[in-house]
């Protein structure tokens, strides 16, 4: 049965962004897709705030930087600096909220935001299948979280989410688990009654293309001096360098990290 339309939406660090984060927008637009179960009409991507205090967390102006960089080639995934430019930390639910308001409403804005899709301000259309699906149309546009397995876990964690958080996000919104091949988020979901009870809200995207790289692998390889190439566009390890985030050495080229 079609969701509708569809906005995908990855809260998180993103410092820095790894393939794996931009490769989860696709992966879930093929799967959603594929078996009719909405049309994506775009994609945001919302860094956290700087007051977040996560380790190894750099400023939102670094992290907002690299993503752009990363997302240079990408026709319909855009970046949201909505949160990095609140007072403190905004809970997801909020955030959520505040894009699906935005959206709900964009047709009376002035000066719409930045990240507000293009198939909303009908300038494009991300793929054929929108072009045959949209037909110029974008009421009732639902903002989806889109996460990983592990963070679809973090929900039992005790403290980390409240019980109106979890409420407003998998009612309201609901969300798009891309797993790895051989993990049973299915069996989470069962466990537990708050997502069970919205499971009707819960799509399930299993991700047969192995793909380990973290954000946590890429700063350490940064750190101790190694060749992160390949892991994340080179743009993203460029402004790296050149930034000396995260340890980065000062005066290593591009050419010597070509040859390492």
């Amino acid at each position: 049965m079609s969701q509708g339309k569809i906005v995908l939406m990855a809260c998180g660090s993103f410092s820095p962004p790894t393939y794996m984060h931009l490769r989860m927008f696709e992966i879930a637009k093929d799967y959603i897709h594929s078996l009719s179960l909405g049309t994506i009409v775009g994609g945001i991507v919302s860094p956290v705030h700087d007051a977040y205090g996560k380790k190894d967390l750099v400023a939102a102006s670094h992290r907002v930087a690299m993503l752009k960089l990363a997302l240079r080639s990408s026709a319909w995934v855009k970046v949201s600096e909505w949160e990095t430019q609140q007072a403190g930390w905004t809970r997801t639910r909020a955030s959520m909220q505040h894009h699906q308001d935005i959206l709900n409403n964009h047709a009376h804005l002035t000066d719409p935001p930045s990240w507000l899709p293009d198939d909303i301000l009908n300038v494009n259309n991300i793929d054929d299948y929108n072009s045959n699906q949209l037909n110029g149309n974008t009421d009732n546009v639902t903002v989806k979280l889109l996460c990983g397995a592990d963070l679809l876990e973090s929900f039992a964690t005790p403290g980390l989410w409240s019980d109106e958080d979890l409420e407003t996000i998998l009612g309201q919104h609901g969300i798009v688990v891309v797993s790895r091949a051989g993990s049973d988020p299915g069996r989470f979901i069962y466990e537990s009654d708050m997502l069970y009870k919205y499971r009707r809200n819960v799509i399930l995207v299993t991700n047969y293309i192995v793909n380990e790289v973290s954000s946590t692998v890429l700063r350490r390889l940064v750190r101790r001096g190694e060749s992160a190439k390949y892991l994340t566009d080179d743009a993203v390890l460029a402004y790296i360098r050149q930034h000396r985030l995260y340890g980065a050495t000062a005066g290593v080229t591009e050419a010597a990290v070509r040859c390492s």
